[in-house]
């Protein structure tokens, strides 16, 4: 059976993938943004609200922090000075998005029941689950990127 391919598309996605080791937490950072507004949109049916927007399933910083620590995992090795950084960084990343940011965002929730003036945005945290699925799309997209280069 013939199979059709286009090896020079192939071979110049992959050679940027190699090159430029940003772009695969930059795509992984657009696709997770991507699916929190199609999960949005499925749950509520509002399918714009949550394009850009902190908040939502799946975390998109949990997402690209995993994305980026798996980069510099799999060009610098577990055992760099590098790697540490970034794994530190991702903790504090995944740590803050379910404990600091979520008691903003229910703090926020007090003072809308409380004033009239200005809505706060309630939906700035994740739970658990949001940051376990933003860190199983991030090292999927991110393993499919460094299978392509």
């Amino acid at each position: 059976m013939y199979h059709f391919t286009v090896p020079f598309l192939h071979d110049t996605i992959g050679e940027y993938l190699r090159e430029y080791l940003f772009i695969t937490p930059l795509i992984v950072l657009v696709l997770s943004e991507c699916m929190k507004m199609i999960v949005e949109g499925l749950r509520t049916g509002n399918w714009h609200d949550r394009l850009f927007h902190p908040g939502g399933m799946p975390s998109t910083h949990s997402a690209f922090v995993t994305s980026l620590l798996i980069i510099v995992w799999h060009k610098l090795g577990p055992h760099s000075v590098e790697f540490a950084t970034a794994f530190v960084f991702a903790c504090l990343m995944w740590y803050d998005a379910m404990s600091s940011r979520r008691a903003i965002g229910e703090q926020a929730a007090v003072l809308n029941q409380m004033q009239r003036l200005r809505r706060l945005s309630e939906r700035l945290g994740h739970s658990l689950a949001e940051v376990l699925a933003g860190i199983a799309f991030g090292a999927a997209v991110t393993s499919i990127g460094i299978w392509i280069s």
